[in-house]
């Protein structure tokens, strides 16, 4: 559950930081006419990121058992992907998020209604996307047949939401590029569990070799269906008696893509704020969003 509530939260973030600079960019140049169009992109990009899960989720249903591995662990791996560049991506360029939003909208204003809703729709869309294929995809890997993952993600996105409204009212301060640095260097430990029960799941479905050559097996000390091998499994993706292609993967990935993730970076001190205007375009509250480039 807390691995899905850190889904939910890190991506619910980014999308209601994008949400608060589009919105309060139309506010302050006194554009309130077209809140209208972005906020039918911004629902849109919703209804498409849930539409998308429930398709995952009931359609991988009526599969066969080697089909819906399959299915699963190639899954696995894509949504590794999505999320190891999201991290990238945020920590490289949420310095210049701002501006970048302002020139698209900036175009889409000069273009008409349509262009407002598919910039919002683009702007949330990616992070619902990833959102659900990420949490389908740590859900499948945990195993978890009780609503719990869902429930944990829903929470993160809701306090998500709730965070992003409290920095666009300015009553909230918060040193983003920690918040993003801390959070990102868990996802990357919770997408290398992920990797590694991907790879898994394409040995069950008989696409690769290796499913009875076990790295170790400690079921003895850590029972898989103890509190502790539960609580190891929900947040690590933790499996008692891996493969040994499953720890070579997760090790492979896991300690480069945490090294780099995590290295100095030498930004200067207060580069990258996050400036979001009220409502009633007064000064701008701040809160700091350093991130790498």
């Amino acid at each position: 559950m807390f691995s899905n509530y850190l889904i939910g939260l890190r991506e619910g973030l980014e999308a209601s930081l994008v949400v608060c600079i589009l919105i309060a960019y139309l506010v302050k140049t006194e554009r309130k006419d077209a809140l209208r169009p972005v906020w039918t992109g911004i629902g849109v990009a919703v209804a498409l990121a849930l539409g998308f899960g429930c398709a995952l989720e009931f359609g991988s249903q009526e599969l066969t058992f080697e089909a819906q591995e399959a299915l699963g662990g190639s899954l696995s791996i894509l949504a590794v992907g999505l999320v190891t560049w999201m991290v990238f991506w945020m920590r490289r360029t949420a310095r210049h998020l701002k501006a970048e939003l302002h020139g698209k909208l900036d175009a889409a204003l000069r273009m008409g209604t349509g262009a407002l809703v598919a910039t919002a729709f683009l702007a949330v869309g990616r992070e619902g996307l990833e959102t659900s294929l990420f949490v389908w995809t740590s859900v499948h890997a945990a195993g978890d047949g009780t609503p719990r993952p869902v429930i944990g993600a829903g929470l993160g996105i809701a306090t998500a939401v709730v965070l992003g409204w409290l920095f666009y009212r300015g009553a909230l301060k918060i040193n983003l590029a920690k918040f993003f640095t801390w959070t990102g260097g868990m996802l990357v430990v919770v997408a290398a569990g992920v990797l590694a029960y991907g790879f898994h799941d394409l040995q069950e479905a008989g696409w690769l070799p290796g499913l009875t050559n076990r790295a170790f097996d400690i079921s003895d000390t850590i029972p898989p269906d103890s509190w502790y091998g539960t609580l190891l499994k929900g947040i690590l993706n933790f499996q008692p008696d891996p493969t040994v292609l499953q720890v070579t993967v997760w090790l492979l990935y896991l300690i480069p893509t945490l090294a780099l993730f995590l290295a100095p970076v030498g930004f200067a001190s207060g580069k990258g704020k996050v400036k979001i205007p009220d409502e009633q375009g007064s000064q701008p509250s701040k809160a700091t969003s350093s991130s790498a480039d």
